[in-house]
C-alpha cells in the first residue's frame, strides 16, 4: 500500500479541515499518482472535496464510523477490519491512503511507500502526519530537486519502509 501526503516542516497536514496550502504541481502529482487507482480516505476528508464528491477516475473507499453514512459512487466501510477486508480485492500497489490524520495513523503500519510533498514552511495547524524522518522503519529512496511556488519551496520525497 502507498500513501500520499503534503506536510509542512513540522509534519502538519491541515487546519480546520482544510489543506495548509494548495500547490498546483503537488495537485498535478497527486492526480498522476492516483488516477485509475484506489484511494482510501476518511469522511471529513471527503467533505473537503468539491461538492463533497468522490474523486473522479478512481475507486474511492471512505472510512466512516457513522453506520448510516452513504456516498454515491464510493464504497463506504465502517471499521478498520472491514476496510482491510475490502482492500483484499485490489492490488496493494494500486492503493493510496490520502487522509486525513486519523486514517493516515490507522493505515501507516500497512503502507510500504510514502509519497510526501515536503513544504519548507511552518503553518498554523491542527492535524499532523507522523514524522517519517524520525522513524527508523522508513528511509528516503528518492527526492526531487527543490521546487518553488511563489515564495514557498518544497520537494517531492519518496520514503520506503526498510
Amino acid at each position: 500500500m502507498n500513501l500520499i501526503v503534503a506536510v509542512d516542516e513540522n509534519w502538519a497536514i491541515g487546519y480546520k479541515n482544510e489543506l495548509l496550502i494548495r500547490i498546483p504541481a503537488d495537485m498535478k502529482m497527486f492526480r498522476q499518482e492516483t488516477t485509475g487507482k484506489v484511494v482510501v480516505l476518511g469522511r471529513k476528508t471527503l467533505e473537503t472535496f468539491p461538492n463533497g464528491q468522490p474523486l473522479k477516475n478512481r475507486t474511492n473507499i471512505i472510512l466512516s464510523t457513522k453506520a448510516d453514512y452513504e456516498v454515491k459512487d464510493a464504497i463506504v466501510v465502517h471499521s478498520l477490519e472491514e476496510l482491510l477486508d475490502e482492500l483484499k480485492n485490489y492490488s496493494s500497489e494500486d492503493i493510496y491512503i490520502i487522509g486525513g490524520e486519523t486514517v493516515y495513523r490507522q493505515l501507516l503500519p500497512y503502507c510500504k511507500v510514502a509519497h510526501v510533498t515536503k513544504i519548507d514552511r511552518s503553518y498554523e495547524a491542527d492535524a499532523f502526519f507522523p514524522n517519517l524522518d524520525a522513524d527508523p522503519a522508513w528511509k528516503v529512496t528518492a527526492e526531487s530537486d527543490e521546487q518553488s511556488y511563489f515564495d514557498t519551496t518544497y520537494a517531492f520525497v519518496k520514503y520506503e519502509r526498510v
